[in-house]
């Protein structure tokens, strides 16, 4: 965990810290399948959570934030959107604990984390999140909250990019569905230059509580997650069954 969250004594630690990590799917892939997205909406004590969509890492696409609200007016939530390019005026912090989740798009990892802490936001997230409110998001919105993730937002090509550290541990989202994630995942992981991690298909999440794995779930019928870790110089990776939603 990175100093700059910690000693923080107005966090309130009777609260559940909850993140829902996608490997792709929900809203963003399959507009049509909305089952991730309502299992987020079930993670929540609220009947009508206040859920907030940052698209930082597309650059705030007008396109994205639209697709955003087409899909979530259908279901039981109070919609809003943060964008650092038009921020929202008034105090960000207050703007930010006032939501319940947070839902984080695909994009570019390495320009979130850049403008996330150059305008603290990434400190008012931490905050929030030790004080109910949910974290969730999708490919590069998966593994920012992880110690690090495999991106090709640095130079193009599947590196690994230190992340906010709110998980331990790594991510991988995309494992079905883009060639070299697997290869790559595992070559980062031999060499030392990540440690092990998660690793989820399109269409599945994890879900953490209090910065452990409590289960994983899936939007498709064959999707799996995988637990990724090295052992004597080889590759162990361990399939995790989600539940089927």
């Amino acid at each position: 965990m990175s100093k700059i969250y910690e000693n923080k004594n107005y966090y309130n630690k009777k609260m559940k810290k909850q993140v829902l990590a996608m490997g792709g799917g929900g809203f963003t892939m399959k507009p049509e399948n909305l089952k991730l997205d309502n299992y987020l909406l079930s993670m929540s004590d609220k009947k009508n959570p206040k859920v907030c969509f940052i698209p930082t890492a597309s650059g705030d696409d007008e396109s994205y934030r639209r697709r955003f609200y087409s899909a979530y007016k259908k279901l039981n939530c109070e919609t809003s959107h943060l964008s650092l390019f038009w921020p929202p005026e008034g105090d960000l912090r207050e703007f930010v604990l006032d939501k319940d989740i947070f839902y984080v798009g695909g994009g570019n990892t390495r320009n979130l984390m850049v403008l996330w802490k150059e305008w603290g936001l990434d400190k008012y997230l931490y905050e929030a999140w030790n004080n109910g409110a949910i974290m969730a998001g999708l490919s590069a919105g998966s593994i920012c909250w992880f110690d690090k993730g495999l991106t090709d937002s640095v130079t193009g090509k599947l590196l690994p990019l230190n992340c906010l550290g709110f998980l331990p541990n790594s991510n991988c989202p995309h494992f079905d569905s883009e060639l070299q994630r697997r290869p790559e995942y595992h070559k980062a992981i031999l060499n030392g230059s990540m440690m092990e991690g998660i690793a989820c298909d399109d269409g599945v999440a994890a879900h953490f509580v209090d910065q452990e794995l409590k289960c994983c779930v899936s939007s498709l019928p064959n999707a799996k997650a995988y637990y990724v870790s090295e052992s004597n110089g080889s590759i162990d990776e361990s399939i995790i069954e989600p539940k089927y939603l």
